[in-house]
């Protein structure tokens, strides 16, 4: 988990750059793999204390909140629960979570974003 965490942190300084030579400081959220799945990036829930307070002090990025995308085909409320208290914990109120299928859910939970690009756009193909 240690090479996630370093290309965390590259993805991070990159993001910090681009933002020098754009002008442009973009609102952004730090993407937690909370089911620790491997074929999904984000910051390990376990690290992310770490990480925020690292590159918080070492980035001049404007970070918003949390963002998740839980395991697909289970429960997703312990997912949502658990991003609510690690978004305490470091002190951001937004909170990025819930699909087309879980958006309510999402919502009783304290998701301050959602995506629903399939209940407008309807299925992919």
């Amino acid at each position: 988990d240690y090479i996630h965490g370093l290309d965390n942190i590259k993805l991070a300084d990159k993001i910090a750059n681009e933002q020098i030579k754009k002008s442009f400081r973009p609102k952004i959220f730090i993407q937690i793999n909370i089911g620790n799945e491997e074929q999904k990036g984000g910051v390990n829930q376990t690290q992310l204390s770490e990480f925020y307070n690292k590159i918080a002090t070492e980035f001049d990025l404007d970070i918003i909140g949390l963002m998740c995308i839980p395991p697909f085909g289970v429960d997703t409320v312990p997912f949502f629960v658990k991003m609510k208290t690690l978004s305490e914990e470091i002190n951001l109120k937004e909170l990025s979570m819930g699909m087309s299928g879980d958006y309510a859910e999402a919502a009783r939970n304290s998701a301050t974003f959602i995506r629903v690009g399939s209940k407008i756009m309807g299925n992919r193909n």
